[in-house]
């Protein structure tokens, strides 16, 4: 494993939607790994998209997710994306300020990005704020959480980049 990329999304004006954007702003002030690069990549799908084209071997997404657990809750997701899947012209469209992950990471690989390892973690949100304004700043739970949230990724940093264990050959004799 040579290049990591860990990118955080969200909208900081969505309240605890922020929480990806947050942690990766964590990241990237601590000194990280050769070939591992954080990313607040906000809302901007398609600067994601393009950097998924820069030849990372595996991405760390840092997101919300709402998976039913108690608000701030961290899990690690391993999607089930299938794709390598044709995507049809319309599937192609990325909005400049709306970042779908999945959609992200199928326009990619159409592109030719070939991520060999997606991992998500996810916090369990709060709140989004209401529809009419939104909402600056993320939940007691949810801020708890995003120092979890870096421990989690710098373990799973340790994880992709720790070299492959050899199976040791014994022979043993014949009988």
């Amino acid at each position: 494993m040579n290049r990591i990329l860990v990118a955080g999304i969200g909208n900081i004006f969505m309240g605890d939607d922020a929480f990806g954007v947050e942690v990766a702003q964590r990241l990237a002030k601590r000194s990280l790994p050769d070939g591992v690069r954080a990313v607040d990549f906000g809302i901007r799908g398609i600067d994601l998209t393009y950097a998924l084209l820069d030849g990372y071997d595996a991405v760390i997404l840092i997101d919300t997710a709402q998976l039913g657990a108690p608000p701030g809750t961290v899990r690690i997701v391993v999607p089930d994306l299938q794709l390598r899947e044709p995507l049809a012209p319309e599937g192609l469209l990325i909005e400049p300020h709306d970042l779908d992950p999945a959609k992200v990471l199928r326009v990619a690989s159409a592109l030719g990005a070939n991520c060999d390892h997606i991992i998500l973690v996810a916090c369990e949100p709060l709140t989004f704020g209401d529809d009419q304004e939104g909402y600056m700043g993320l939940s007691a739970p949810v801020a708890a959480a995003v120092d979890v949230a870096v421990g989690i990724v710098e373990q799973v940093l340790q994880d992709l980049l720790a070299p492959a264990v050899s199976p040791i050959a014994v022979n043993l004799p014949a009988g």
